[in-house]
């Protein structure tokens, strides 16, 4: 019984600390996102510091990886972005299709280096 409340515990942890300030920011980022039109100077600056966050979180992931994603080769790294960006291309500009094949291509090599 003492494990099931370490675990409601641990979950009431998470949720205090970790979900909680997230959406409490999310919610006020919404109501100050409201008022911003969308060809706006902010707008504009919002949008390149999201993408600049976005870039840099990727090359993290494909030139300084932690984890089980180290041990797979720079190229294969290097190949699931390629490939990802092609397919999110050839289909329309699918994020979600280019994401997949992305995915699809790292878990296949990381199958066939590490067995």
């Amino acid at each position: 019984m003492s494990a099931l409340s370490g675990e409601a515990a641990a979950m009431l942890v998470v949720i205090l600390v970790g979900f909680l300030p997230t959406e409490m920011w999310r919610a006020l980022a919404m109501v100050a996102g409201r008022k911003v039109q969308e060809g706006s100077e902010l707008f504009r600056w919002v949008k390149a510091v999201a993408t600049a966050l976005l870039a840099a979180v990727v090359g993290r992931l494909i030139f300084a990886p932690a984890g089980t994603l180290a041990e797979m080769p720079l190229s294969l790294r290097l190949a699931s972005i390629a490939i990802g960006v092609a397919v999110f291309f050839a289909c329309r500009r699918s994020i979600l299709l280019g994401a997949l094949a992305g995915e699809a291509v790292l878990l296949g090599g990381a199958w066939w280096f590490l067995g």
